[in-house]
């Protein structure tokens, strides 16, 4: 598979942010001004809070050179911060342990790691903070997940302020993604308002997708009239794709107006948005109508009606 190119915008605001960053946490040349590099310390924070690791394991979950790290472990035994050891079951195996001295050396780096956190933090207004650790959670989650199990999505029902962030993400995405105006978000915002306003608990529902707690996901159907539904405001966050969500939510709408007995599902799309349609053709959907769409939103528009069978 061929590698997927990045704009070369968002490679520019990482490497912007890395800058910031380690320039913010005072890591560019020796750690919290001590005699330290950031990898030595790093190595001795592995080193205190492991039972007797083994030197393979500390290069391979740091991804350090195996050369590099029996240099700098020799530097840590020299000073007599680290012994090494032969494993219980496995003579030709060497243990690291780390003696009272190599504690000594670092428990004062680990204190002024702290405290200089705490005086991150205490910059910052008591309501932002847990904004700042909830984005550094979601980066820590976003970048692992490529490397880890695919997450599972839980479906639940609306609640208060669901609608809201469902008018949100609909006027930003479509405005980052293809340009849309402030029309398209005004046109969700009355669609939203509809559904709130006239919910029929008996004939409409609704599901919002999360996944690890935060919102990716929504879709809604809505009683068009005694015999057919109308699912409306499929939507999924970027890092919500490609995980099957978007056909696990259609599948939901259908199975739901089965259950109620309508005899036929439809939609309104557009004609550029190719994933969408293909989720909705896999399920039996099938275009009925299609004509230009002159919206104050966008220009060159094709607006299109789908419906199926049920």
């Amino acid at each position: 598979m061929a590698p997927a190119v990045i704009p070369a915008a968002q490679v520019k605001a990482v490497r912007a942010f890395n800058r910031f960053y380690t320039q913010r946490i005072g890591v560019l040349k020796r750690y919290l001004d001590s005699d330290f590099t950031l990898t030595e310390v790093r190595v001795l924070y592995e080193l205190a809070h492991r039972k007797h690791p083994a030197a393979t394991e500390i290069a391979r979950d740091l991804s350090l050179d195996t050369g590099y790290l029996s240099r700098l472990l020799r530097r840590f035994e020299q000073r007599g911060w680290v012994e090494r050891e032969s494993a219980q079951h496995d003579a030709r195996r060497s243990l690291l342990r780390m003696t009272q001295a190599g504690y000594d050396a670092f428990a004062p780096l680990q204190q002024k790691s702290r405290d200089e956190t705490s005086e991150l933090l205490a910059g910052l207004h008591p309501a932002a903070r847990p904004r700042v650790i909830e984005a550094m959670a979601t980066l820590q989650r976003l970048l692992e997940q490529p490397s880890a199990a695919k997450p599972q999505a839980v479906l639940r029902g609306p609640q208060p302020g669901d609608l809201g962030w469902v008018v949100q993400v609909h006027g930003e995405l479509y405005a980052r993604e293809y340009g849309f105006g402030p029309g398209f978000e005004a046109l969700v915002a009355e669609i939203a308002a509809r559904y709130l306003r006239n919910f029929d608990p008996a004939w409409e529902r609704g599901w919002i997708a999360e996944l690890e707690g935060q919102r990716v996901g929504c879709v809604f159907v809505v009683r068009k009239s005694a015999t057919v539904a109308q699912l409306r405001m499929l939507i999924l966050l970027p890092e919500a794709r490609g995980l099957g969500l978007g056909g696990r939510l259609t599948d939901e709408c259908i199975t739901f107006a089965r259950s109620k007995g309508y005899r036929k599902m439809m939609l309104w799309t557009n004609g550029h948005l190719d994933a969408a349609r293909a989720i909705y053709q896999s399920r039996g959907f099938v275009r009925v109508k299609e004509e230009p769409l002159e919206a104050d939103y966008h220009a060159g528009l094709t607006s299109e009606i789908w419906e199926l069978k049920l």
